[in-house]
């Protein structure tokens, strides 16, 4: 089913080349949109800071994720296994979470938990650069499917263990100007 799923997204690819040049386009320069819209986001505030902090943290564990699971489990790209249309290079590492993918999800949902608008695009994009490597060939749909899964549970988790570090950092401080009175 996997395969029939991304043999019907990847067929496409070569037919148009307006859209084989957008999905180069996401596939392989999104991550300049994410890095202008975190530091537009920089510039907008203190409060905006920590919304990069912990895109940043959540970004930095995905990549520890997915390295310590290309570390144990080896799947071959699409491109290895079956004769598929490629748009563009790839490396021949393990295709179980598509890195593009994880990064932009991890980054769209901790901007997402603060700025409910400019994280629901950011998610969108996230959508279209999994659906982006699929259609250049690089990846199946359930690789995807799993990046979108780990990169939103990252960023979740880091913001529930630094959001409640920051909340009994306060409690602390409450009561140590109680102590202090």
């Amino acid at each position: 089913m996997d395969y029939k799923i991304f043999r019907r997204i990847n067929q496409l690819a070569g037919r148009y080349s307006v859209l084989d040049m957008l999905m180069i386009l996401v596939s392989n320069k999104v991550r300049y949109l994410f890095a202008f819209v975190l530091m537009s986001m920089w510039f907008r505030g203190d409060s905006q800071r920590k919304v990069i902090r912990y895109a940043l943290i959540s970004a930095a564990f995905t990549l520890l994720i997915d390295m310590l699971i290309k570390c144990f489990y080896f799947k071959p790209r699409p491109f290895i296994k079956h004769r598929v249309g490629i748009l563009i290079p790839s490396k021949m590492n393990s295709a179980f979470l598509s890195k593009h993918t994880l990064l932009a999800t991890a980054v769209s949902t901790s901007i997402f938990l603060h700025e409910r608008v400019i994280g629901s695009v950011m998610w969108v994009v996230s959508l279209l650069t999994g659906f982006s490597r699929i259609w250049v060939g690089h990846h199946y749909p359930s690789d995807i499917i799993r990046s979108l899964f780990v990169g939103s549970l990252t960023s979740i988790i880091v913001e529930k263990i630094f959001g409640s570090l920051k909340i009994m950092n306060r409690k602390t401080q409450k009561c140590y100007a109680l102590i202090r009175k």
